[in-house]
């Protein structure tokens, strides 16, 4: 589909992105149709044991549509990155399975996100965690970086979905595993590009 768009529709859409997601890193509270913040996390069956291990200040920001943990065991002194990670809860999450021995790494477009995450970091006593403002189109990683690649609710928002996955594929280490939650459209697909543009948080 990117070979469709338009650069300037591009720029509409990061625009977009930046003005929902510069809200949501103020409080998710109201801006989703799903729940957010602890009630998402027990609804999605995180374990209760990585829930209580981080503030209520930190859970609230939690906006994520799955729970991509359920897809596999993060084993201590593993490498993981998360793609968007919004307010850092997943990478925080994971950064707690690796232990001290490992290490959590998220990226995120929305440098408000980013601001929150390191913000949240600074209530915690994590110190195998780091955050950097990147898309998930182009990850500034060496090939073979990580064990594991987390995302959650965020590939269907990049506009170059095949360009994200090939970078996610690149920055995994030989049998390397993506955890990977996310929306995607039931029914019919509009055919108009220009309205699948308008409605694209839709």
């Amino acid at each position: 589909m990117i070979s469709q768009i338009a650069s300037e529709d591009l720029k509409k859409i990061e625009a977009a992105i930046h003005k929902k997601f510069s809200r949501v890193a103020v409080s998710p509270e109201g801006q989703f149709k799903y729940p957010t913040g602890k009630n998402a996390l027990r609804q999605l069956n995180y374990e209760d044991s990585l829930i209580e291990r981080l503030p209520d200040e930190v859970i609230a920001g939690y906006c994520g549509v799955g729970n991509p943990f359920s897809l596999g065991e993060i084993q201590q002194g593993q490498n993981v990155l998360d793609v968007g990670c919004g307010a850092g809860v997943d990478t925080f999450f994971a950064a707690i399975l690796v232990g001290p021995a490992g290490s959590s790494v998220g990226v995120d477009l929305v440098p408000e996100m980013i601001s929150r995450a390191k913000k949240n970091q600074q209530l915690l006593n994590l110190d195998n965690v780091g955050f950097q403002i990147f898309s998930g189109e182009n990850l500034p990683f060496p090939d073979g970086s990580f064990d594991v690649v987390i995302s959650n609710g965020v590939i269907n928002l990049i506009p170059d979905k095949q360009a994200a996955l090939t970078e996610i594929a690149r920055v995994l280490k030989p049998f390397g595993r993506v955890m990977l939650a996310d929306q995607i459209s039931a029914g019919n697909i509009e055919k108009d590009l220009s309205v699948r543009l308008a409605n694209w948080f839709q």
